[in-house]
């Protein structure tokens, strides 16, 4: 069967395949990833490594730990959390990056961790960024990041691949942050929600690997979990760069220089050449299947804001303009913007001006190397003699912390990924993203603001929705212990978007003393009081897409499944919920022809309706059977399997010891 890019990189990285297995989109696999990197949640992952009984790392040199969200922390808890990182870190090998050498993303892809056609996971929401360098990037829970350190793998479930065509060129003033916020804006209605996103085109060869990267680390905010750019020329030049400048440099501050021969243990030439020689390997097959296919046309994109408080929101520089939005606060900060490129976009701006009194400009770079290559560059001294506040390479305000939050009723515009109500200061607050050198622009006016020669053009972008044209009958391998046929009465809950907190009310989620049985108890009563008194033990309850969407807490998996229910089949899954219910020995099973179906028939009736007819799951066939209709699901593989035998992932990792 031919492969997409993403479907060949978890071929190759995943782990007990059956003899002539394919990997496809929606197969279940246990995944050895090439790295695991945790930041400052390394803190959080280790009692939970140490709870499973583990004494050591199953490959030292797979694990990466970075200090980079709360460095501006000097207190002495902070301090003190970071010690012991430090000190459990270098006690296990593991390669170590203190406070101050930058953002672990940034980290990840200037020390050669990231490289293309290998996978790298993270315990951060924007692992999506290592698409931008043509690796497979995408992120696991704390949980998942324990039991990589514990025993070097966890699983994955492939999900659908979305083939996104970026066509044309971009123009003037126009760069890739207008490209991803344009996406998030025009494309708003989760398209590409919990997807692999494969981008192509002739206009990829126009957008340098700093634009890649800012696309591929906002593919998060547009619901996608890997957004993987292709190996070419760019790419390949780069890392020739990347390798010169490394090599000039020398060693200093690489933690694992494994050969001890000055020789860099990942950027060097034997690896170039690899590359270079694999370069027509490393891409998707020319007829493999894409779930969608999104045409987009880079020519058509100005400069856009997004917001406030939403990435699905956005409006060109000329509407933004024209309402002018005074702002308080200006950011250039984060692992999305705040690159050598974007600083020199910025300088660019403000050369020789003043930023607006009224106005505070914030201003991080990704790493103390990008800082430290500004200063040369001049770009740095241009930045603060314009009025900016420097801050430590770090995340910060990006994530609410340190210095320079959003205060009521301010607004702030900011070339960081996230303008979630609330992320960086007050719920009162009204946050906006753009590029950074709108951001400068804005900051010098005291309002959004750009001075673009970039013509206001409508948009021009379409989906595909596309039908594979025949199906195979797989036969599923059953693991001792898994139950191949389930059956059982149907609870449907005809709801898109069931949040957790429709679930499992937040009020109860710091309540340590909550046992099972109260948990059980009060599942879903603020979706609807009416589910306890009729759901019973085996049951199936089916719901509608974006299930479990929310918060990740655990319990809104686990309540369920103290109350009985037997597994959850629903159109889609928020996919942090999904990760949480497999962890957990939850069973979830995506089937939105039968959601549809039982929509069409029971959808009016009321939030919550006991169907008193049997559902039958053949897991070895991967098919529902109900009232004479057959239904196909994707396969529930081996690595899912063993998960719900081992009733969840700390039971299957203390095994696998």
């Amino acid at each position: 069967m031919k492969q997409t890019y993403t479907e060949k990189i978890a071929q190759k990285f995943a782990y007990g395949l059956e003899p002539g297995q394919t990997v496809r989109a929606g197969d279940y696999i246990s995944i050895k990833p090439a790295y695991v990197m945790t930041h400052d949640n390394t803190g959080a992952v280790i009692p939970k490594f140490k709870g499973l009984g583990a004494k050591k790392l199953f490959n030292p040199r797979q694990v990466i730990h970075t200090l980079d969200h709360n460095i501006q922390d000097k207190s002495e808890k902070n301090l003190e959390k970071y010690r012991k990182i430090e000190e459990f870190s270098k006690s296990m090998g593991a390669d170590f990056y203190p406070a101050g050498r930058g953002i672990g993303h940034q980290i990840m892809c200037e020390e050669g961790y990231i490289f293309p056609g290998t996978m790298v996971v993270a315990s951060d929401s924007h692992s999506n960024m290592y698409g931008g360098l043509a690796c497979l990037g995408t992120p696991v829970v704390r949980t998942d990041a324990a039991g990589i350190w514990a025993t070097g793998r966890t699983w994955w479930q492939v999900p659908n691949i979305v083939k996104v065509e970026l066509n044309g060129t971009l123009a003037k003033g126009v760069t890739g942050k207008d490209v991803i916020i344009s996406l998030c804006g025009f494309f708003n209605n989760d398209e590409v929600l919990n997807c692999a996103l494969e981008f192509t085109g002739d206009g990829i060869k126009y957008l340098s690997i700093e634009q890649r990267l800012t696309i591929a680390n906002m593919t998060t905010e547009w619901g996608a979990l890997t957004g993987l750019f292709p190996v070419d020329d760019v790419l390949i030049d780069w890392y020739k760069k990347r390798i010169t400048f490394i090599t000039e440099r020398g060693l200093q501050g690489v933690p694992s220089d494994a050969d001890g021969n000055g020789i860099h243990p990942r950027l060097n030439q034997k690896h170039l050449d690899e590359l270079i020689n694999s370069k027509d390997e490393l891409k998707a097959d020319s007829d493999a299947f894409y779930s969608k296919t999104i045409n987009f046309d880079l020519s058509t994109v100005t400069p856009h804001v997004s917001g406030p408080n939403t990435v699905k929101k956005m409006k060109s520089i000329y509407e933004a303009r024209n309402e002018k939005i005074k702002i308080h606060k200006a950011y250039l900060v984060s692992c999305v913007n705040s690159r050598l490129d974007d600083l020199a976009e910025a300088a660019e701006v403000l050369n020789g001006k003043k930023i607006d009194e009224t106005v505070k400009f914030y201003v991080a770079a990704a790493s103390n190397e990008v800082e430290e290559e500004s200063r040369k560059r001049g770009d740095w001294q241009k930045l603060l003699d314009a009025g900016a506040i420097a801050l430590p390479p770090g995340c910060g305000p990006c994530i609410g912390l340190g210095t320079g939050l959003l205060e009521d009723g301010e607004v702030g515009i900011s070339a960081t990924n996230r303008n979630f109500k609330g992320r960086m200061g007050s719920a009162n607050a009204f946050a906006y993203l753009a590029s950074p050198a709108v951001v400068a622009y804005s900051a010098l006016k005291g309002f959004i603001d750009f001075d673009s020669a970039s013509n206001c053009n409508d948009i021009k972008g379409e989906i595909t929705i596309n039908s594979k044209t025949s199906s195979e009958e797989i036969e599923v391998n059953i693991v001792d212990g898994f139950e191949e046929i389930a059956k059982g009465n149907v609870i449907f809950c005809n709801q898109n978007n069931l949040n957790t907190d429709g679930i499992y009310p937040g009020k109860y989620t710091y309540n340590d003393d909550f046992s099972k049985e109260d948990q059980a108890k009060v599942v879903m009563e603020n979706y609807d009081p009416e589910f306890g008194k009729i759901v019973e033990a085996g049951d199936i309850l089916v719901s509608g897409y974006n299930f479990g969407t929310g918060s990740s807490r655990e319990q809104a998996a686990t309540a369920l499944k103290y109350r009985g229910i037997k597994l959850v089949i629903a159109g889609s899954f928020s996919e942090t919920y999904k990760r949480n219910a497999i962890n957990n020995g939850f069973l979830t099973v995506d089937c939105p022809k039968f959601y549809e179906h039982l929509n069409e028939i029971y959808g009016k009736e009321k939030l919550s309706i006991k169907i008193n007819s049997e559902i039958k799951l053949n897991f070895r066939k991967s098919t529902i059977e109900f009232e004479g209709h057959v239904f196909s699901f994707s396969p529930v593989g081996v690595a899912a399997q063993e998960l719900i035998v081992m009733c969840g992932l700390e039971n299957w990792i203390i095994n696998n010891l």
